[in-house]
């Protein structure tokens, strides 16, 4: 195989059933400016935060199979996720409610996590995300795509927020507000500019942001 997991297909279809509990969909990741298939609204949740997650440079959802022998039957299963980090690491990761996790479940999260390890690879199982920062990713996905980068209000922004204050008296200084705020929610979403607590309190016109000096992290 040639083409690296975080560019491949998924090696299975997302069905929508009449009466299913679960929603599949695809959502367009601004990372790599593909659309990621999910299959649950918590899969779309983490696939947010992973867009949003600044050290991730690939996403691909349901990226192969794993094949194993449980003594008994074959078994196999496809990881939810394979993650490329920018420093060139992996993750593969399996999303699933901590009320959730069936005995079979365990199983196949533990054989994904030793071959994982055998192929230099991370593992994660996550479950239900913290609300307040998942809130505040999901307002900021709105803006996530580049046409809301108006480069003028962008500049002015970056210059606003040099030193540290309040957003939206911040955005006002930088223009009028129907260019402003769309580059701002960007840049946040970027991360080239910082809100404090996001996973503590919500956004709002008193939330102190500002610039992120390079090298800082």
């Amino acid at each position: 195989m040639t083409a690296r997991f975080e560019d491949t297909s998924p090696v299975r279809p997302f069905r929508w059933s009449r009466g299913e509990r679960h929603f599949s969909g695809w959502y367009w990741a601004a990372t790599t400016g593909q659309h990621v298939g999910f299959e649950s609204w918590l899969e779309r949740d983490r696939l947010l935060l992973m867009d949003f997650d600044a050290q991730v440079a690939g996403i691909a959802s349901q990226p192969f199979w794993l094949h194993w022998h449980d003594g008994a039957r074959e078994r196999r299963h496809a990881p939810d996720y394979f993650v490329r980090r920018v420093d060139g690491s992996a993750v593969v990761v399996d999303v699933r409610a901590n009320e959730r996790i069936e005995p079979k479940d365990v199983e196949a999260f533990e054989v994904t996590r030793i071959a994982c390890a055998q192929a230099g690879w991370h593992f994660e199982r996550v479950g239900t995300p913290e609300p307040v920062l998942l809130a505040n990713v999901r307002w900021l996905s709105r803006y996530r795509h580049p046409r809301c980068l108006h480069h003028t209000a962008a500049d002015r922004l970056r210059e606003a927020f040099a030193t540290p204050g309040p957003l939206l008296p911040g955005a006002d200084t930088a223009g009028d507000r129907l260019a402003t705020l769309p580059a701002l929610f960007h840049l946040l979403w970027r991360q080239e500019l910082v809100a404090e607590d996001l996973s503590i309190q919500l956004l709002g016109p008193r939330t102190v942001v500002g610039r992120v000096e390079r090298g800082s992290h």
